[in-house]
């Protein structure tokens, strides 16, 4: 008979191994990339050497299959400009700095590229069609209303019977 592990009772997450609150403040600094200084200041020149890799065929070829799948110009660089921050590339503020110009050269390559549906923002992703469709049912539901109002034919009036558990079920008029 095959016995159990008693590594096969730890739970996943053990709330003890996490760090202690102000644990980071105690730790040596420059552990991570982007508490060093910058690799590039420019942001010129850091908007031509993404340019360059966007342009690449490989690079290139990736960037419109996500155009053409629905990603937003904006989600894209965003995530450029964050992981360029995450790397050390550059600091924040020239991620900002880059961002709308970074968009166009994004949307450039879509459009060239002939994505036929591009979306160059996040609230892109409310797709328009969903809402018209929505009002088209409303004003269809209020037309079915009328026409339905309009064929209603009065009808005869049963004697009420109770609606209890115990009452006599209801007999139609030819019974």
């Amino acid at each position: 008979m095959d016995t159990i592990n008693d590594s096969a009772l730890d739970a996943p997450y053990n709330s003890f191994d996490a760090p202690i609150p102000g644990q980071s403040l105690t730790d040596e600094p420059g552990n991570y990339p982007w508490e060093h200084p910058p690799k590039q200041t420019d942001p010129n020149q850091i908007l031509e050497n993404l340019w360059e890799k966007l342009t690449d065929v490989d690079t290139s070829e990736e960037l419109i299959l996500m155009l053409e799948s629905g990603v937003p110009v904006e989600a894209i660089a965003r995530i450029i400009t964050f992981t360029g921050f995450a790397e050390g590339e550059f600091t924040p503020d020239v991620g900002i700095l880059i961002a709308q110009p970074l968009m166009k050269m994004i949307a450039a390559i879509g459009i060239r590229a002939g994505v036929k549906e591009l979306k160059i923002s996040l609230e892109d992703l409310s797709n328009k069609k969903t809402i018209k469709r929505i009002v088209n049912l409303k004003q269809a539901k209020k037309r079915i209303e009328k026409i339905s109002s309009k064929m209603e034919a009065p009808t005869q009036q049963l004697p009420q019977q109770g609606n209890g558990l115990l009452a006599r079920p209801q007999m139609s008029m030819e019974e």
